[in-house]
């Protein structure tokens, strides 16, 4: 099982107070420290506002955020955790990280859910639809995406949905990473969205899920891949640690972390909240890891 490192951003609080240049400087500073210490791949969200509840502190928006993260690490994987599709026109965001892919020089990775948080979705002029709604989007949407990442310069997309379409598209620059960036799809419902990371994804990743909890979800995934006569072997399983999980060190976060190596997780990811104030955080974390199996570059 590898490991990777949501980079403060300002979502959850980190930053409050913070004036934004000193706190721009932090993340890159994160970035890098967990780069040096050899985590498997750094992280940003995709919102607008902060959570639980909007206030006026920084949230750094999340394409921009990684662009530049990629000019300034060498290693690192790169993605998002995941983004709301229905924030952008999806034939955009491929064409946004097919760029981020040569800018990071192939490094890239689309994490891609269908979006949950209402208050961002009103205030942005978006609306907000039902979930059913959300989820036929991001279907539609995957298609588009697959589409203008397929081929070489020369081969260009045409799909049609009820959601989103393209005609005749050119995508150039294709991605460096070949025949794709992988594409992550985020979510719990096993339903609707286990079945579309089964038909489009490289990986799906749980939001939250325990151990447990993943052990009694994998034969339902794996079940997702069979109705298709998809290999289940050939869909990762990735888990997001929310902060609280990852927070406390010690022999809780060793067998935290053992536990979802041994319930056969790819990989976790999750912000140390801590980390934007002391470069200490990541440390112990890599101590930790290292002590519950976790591979490291």
């Amino acid at each position: 099982m590898k490991i990777g490192v949501v980079v403060p951003q300002g979502w959850v609080g980190e930053y409050d107070g913070w004036e934004p240049l000193d706190a721009w400087r932090r993340t890159t500073e994160v970035a890098r420290q967990a780069e040096r210490l050899g985590f498997e791949s750094i992280w940003l969200f995709d919102h607008f506002h902060t959570v639980p509840r909007p206030t006026d502190e920084i949230t750094f928006e999340s394409f921009t955020s990684l662009a530049a993260l990629a000019a300034l690490t060498n290693r690192v994987r790169l993605g998002h955790i995941v983004i709301c599709t229905g924030f952008r026109n999806p034939a955009l965001t491929a064409k946004m990280i097919s760029t981020m892919d040569t800018i990071s020089g192939g490094r890239m990775e689309l994490g891609i859910g269908a979006g949950w948080k209402r208050d961002e979705w009103l205030a942005y002029g978006y609306g907000f639809p039902e979930t059913r709604e959300r989820l036929a989007r991001l279907g539609d949407d995957l298609e588009v995406i697959a589409a203008m990442l397929a081929g070489d310069r020369h081969q260009h997309a045409t799909r049609a949905g009820s959601y989103s379409h393209v005609r005749d598209a050119r995508n150039v620059p294709k991605p460096i990473q070949q025949p794709r960036v992988p594409i992550m799809v985020g979510g719990n419902g096993p339903n609707v969205t286990w079945r579309l990371a089964a038909r489009h994804a490289d990986e799906l990743n749980l939001d939250g899920l325990s151990p447990a909890e993943v052990v009694e979800a994998l034969p339902v995934i794996r079940s997702r891949c069979e109705e298709i006569d998809r290999d289940p072997a050939t869909l990762p399983v990735s888990v997001h640690l929310w902060g609280e999980n990852i927070a406390d060190g010690g022999a809780t976060r060793i067998d935290l972390l053992a536990a979802y190596r041994q319930a056969g997780v790819s990989r976790v990811m999750g912000l140390p909240r801590a980390s934007a104030r002391t470069d200490e955080a990541l440390e112990s974390l890599v101590e930790d890891a290292r002590a519950a199996g976790v591979e490291f570059a």
